[in-house]
């Protein structure tokens, strides 16, 4: 089996005891050294602050790429492009660029009257700006607001047209999925590598609610085998083997790049990056 390269999400502390399990977070997947990692805003930008703190902080004290996101939430033009100085004084050269979730209590997006209406604008601004490798996000699955079937296909190729160089997509349960939504990408002429987004389960009463809210499906037998392991109490040891299996699948289909969305939580990514033969230099010597 190849051994994929890989990524990881993390998301701005908001408390003490969260900025402890972020840091220790970093400091346990960064020996795995990562093509890339990412810091994410809180819904509605609610985080800008905390997430440009912990980007330059990664950057400087881990040497890691540091991804970080931009969201085109609550903000004027203006606003949203010191933003975009700011990343590149504090030396970080990539950018996750999203339309963002809109702000809690919200039920739907809403620009701001004098800033970016859609992740196509912001990328174009990034892309004309020329400071940054930018990535997008893709949804394997039609997102809540998607009109047809294939309009998360063709919103991605005006993403990679407007200057995204690849997109990482959001979680889903089986392997299937993310092959028939590159299927349907390269149909439509999309040549921007695309990055399946894994989710290491650490709560399965969780990930039905992020499912729920992002449009992913819940395939009847992933629900069934949760079921079952929570039962016999072997909940976890039941989320990593699943997390396992994707992934290999995933990699016999051809993928080469996996980004996990880690919750800030390493131990189950760590393990499973264990299994697919990504481990510290030191101990694969």
């Amino acid at each position: 089996m190849t051994t994929p390269t890989v990524s990881f999400e993390f998301f701005p502390p908001q408390t003490l005891d969260a900025s402890f399990r972020l840091w220790e977070t970093v400091q346990a997947l960064a020996p795995l050294k990562p093509g890339f990692v990412s810091v994410t805003y809180g819904a509605g930008g609610t985080t800008r602050k905390l997430t440009h703190e912990a980007v330059a902080t990664i950057h400087k004290n881990y040497g890691l790429n540091v991804a970080a996101h931009l969201t085109c939430v609550d903000a004027t033009k203006a606003e949203t492009l010191e933003i975009v100085d700011a990343y590149a004084e504090a030396g970080v050269t990539e950018i996750v660029a999203l339309r963002g979730d809109p702000p809690k209590g919200a039920m739907h997006f809403t620009p701001h009257p004098e800033g970016f209406a859609s992740s196509v604008e912001l990328i174009e601004a990034l892309a004309a700006d020329g400071r940054f490798t930018i990535r997008c996000g893709a949804y394997p699955e039609p997102h809540p607001e998607a009109t047809d079937a294939l309009a998360d296909v063709r919103w991605l190729k005006r993403k990679t047209e407007a200057g995204a160089s690849s997109a990482i997509t959001q979680f889903f349960f089986e392997a299937d999925t993310f092959f028939r939504f590159r299927d349907a990408c390269v149909k439509e002429g999309i040549t921007a590598k695309i990055i399946p987004g894994i989710l290491p389960i650490q709560s399965w009463k969780g990930a039905k609610g992020f499912a729920s809210r992002c449009g992913a499906a819940i395939p009847a037998g992933v629900a069934e085998g949760f079921e079952a392991a929570i039962a016999a109490g072997r909940e976890r040891e039941h989320a990593t083997d699943l997390c396992i299996e994707l992934c290999e699948a995933l990699i016999a289909g051809g993928v080469e790049d996996l980004q996990f969305y880690t919750l800030n939580r390493p131990q189950m990514t760590q393990a499973v990056c264990a299994a697919l033969g990504v481990v510290p230099a030191a101990a694969a010597a």
